[in-house]
């Protein structure tokens, strides 16, 4: 691509590709056929988040070997030099292909962590990092929550001690999805307590197989682990390792937050297409009010496909979208309660007992999953404050 394709150019050329490395899904979505899976978070095993693992980086290494990875990224860093948002029609065409499930961890490390490390690493940590973690040759997940601090980010407890050119870090972290399967995590630390509470982070990449890191599962109400705690205790990390200033944490966690929320705008997007499959596929005639809310669910779906086009037109102008993440976050996660409505309604008796029937049992996965959305990469609670405050102009929280 020695020039920008028109977005029609680019979407064909990207077809045709994946014409040549992929197959096509069926028509109808495969109905009643293959995979029923619509879980939220995945209920894997150690060993089978491994191998999916393992199958979705060889997935996107060749796609970067190829050129179709990194689309955004300056051609020094194997990328395309495209505006930001060719990688939302490639995704757009790649939905029309088999091709391995991306799970979190590859986002994660693609879409947030990069970028951070785009924004506030050094010359050598962007040689040393950037190239492997957009190649998914190496794969990064976040030590962000705690329990102690609950949605207040900046109350971390975890401590990052200076040791000449070495810190050592002690803490415990909780949430973090991808931590089997990582290189890297991302730990946001405080570095000195006798400040503000903004002012006293200092954020690092951590090896997830450094002396002292202990990640354990985290058992769900869905039966799965797809989340862990991660112990930090006494881990050494050098100095070179450290992302942005010292003191200057919170501006490069912003940094990743603000990346998150543009990506979680798509959420559930896929589950309310099958549960509109479903209602169209019903083993009787559906009633009025079964009617009513799958036509709900398809007018969301539509709402929230204009609401990332205009993220999407945000990005194409130039600037950081603001607002819309928020908003999309928001509606995003109504789309998904949305979702278990309709899907309880149609399948009713059939959903709470595993008869092999299906699509039926397998929706108690998105029902007990999508729940933790509303929490996930910011709470409801908090989009709701930043939309009040910067776009409402209510008064702001008192600080504490």
């Amino acid at each position: 691509m020695s020039e920008d394709p028109s977005p029609a150019e680019f979407r064909a050329r990207a077809r045709s590709w994946l014409a040549t490395v992929a197959r096509p899904v069926a028509a109808d979505g495969g109905w009643g056929s293959g995979s029923d899976s619509v879980a939220v978070f995945e209920n894997w095993t150690e060993r089978q988040e491994h191998e999916h693992t393992a199958r979705a980086q060889e997935w996107e290494r060749l796609r970067y070997d190829q050129g179709w990875g990194a689309l955004n990224w300056p051609r020094e860093y194997g990328g395309q030099g495209l505006p930001g948002y060719y990688e939302q029609l490639y995704r757009a065409e790649e939905a029309a292909f088999e091709v391995p499930r991306r799970a979190e961890v590859f986002p994660v490390t693609q879409q947030l962590v990069a970028p951070a490390v785009g924004v506030w690493g050094t010359e050598e940590q962007k040689r040393r990092w950037l190239r492997p973690l957009l190649r998914t040759d190496e794969l990064a997940c976040q030590l962000f929550s705690e329990t102690e601090a609950g949605s207040d980010l900046a109350a971390v407890r975890t401590r990052a001690v200076r040791d000449g050119e070495n810190w050592v870090l002690n803490g415990h972290k909780v949430w973090t999805s991808g931590a089997r399967v990582a290189t890297w995590g991302v730990a946001v630390c405080r570095t000195d307590p006798e400040v503000r509470k903004h002012a006293g982070i200092t954020v690092f990449l951590v090896r997830m197989d450094a002396p002292g890191v202990i990640v354990r599962p985290i058992r769900q109400m869905t039966g799965g682990a797809s989340f862990n705690e991660v112990y930090l205790d006494d881990v050494v990390v050098p100095d070179t390792d450290r992302l942005g200033p010292v003191g200057e944490g919170w501006r490069v966690t912003l940094t990743v937050l603000a990346a998150e929320r543009l990506d979680s705008g798509s959420l559930g997007l896929d589950n309310a297409d099958r549960a509109l499959r479903l209602a169209a596929h019903p083993p009787r005639p559906l009633t009025d009010g079964e009617r009513v809310r799958a036509a709900d669910l398809h007018i969301r779906a539509l709402v929230q496909r204009l609401i990332g086009q205009r993220v999407t037109a945000a990005l194409v102008a130039g600037r950081e979208p603001g607002a819309e993440a928020s908003v999309g976050k928001l509606y995003a996660t109504g789309t998904m309660r949305h979702t278990s409505d309709l899907v309880s309604e149609l399948l009713g008796p059939r959903l709470v007992a595993d008869t092999g029937e299906w699509g039926t049992y397998a929706w108690t996965e998105h029902l007990l999953g999508a729940p933790g959305y509303r929490i996930a990469g910011g709470t409801d609670e908090i989009q709701r404050t930043i939309l009040a405050e910067r776009v409402l102009g209510l008064p702001k929280e008192p600080s504490r």
